[in-house]
């Protein structure tokens, strides 16, 4: 989900409990560190991983499997 572009933070944190930083910290160990480097600069300040930065009337699909 963290490498998803339309996942937000806020859902990996619903449905998993882990918040922005745990996910950035999960995310460091598995990847090379310029792959790490790239997928950082891919998400921040992107509207679509943060429900903050998301404009209110756009609703997004979520699943019946997905938490709350």
């Amino acid at each position: 989900m963290a490498r998803e572009d339309r996942t937000p933070f806020d859902g990996t944190e619903a449905q998993f409990g882990l918040s922005e930083a745990a996910v950035i910290r999960l995310m460091r160990s598995p990847l090379e560190p310029r792959a790490f480097a790239l997928w950082r600069e891919q998400v921040t300040g992107r509207k679509t991983k943060h429900l903050a930065l998301n404009d209110p009337d756009v609703s997004r699909f979520k699943s019946s499997d997905q938490k709350g």
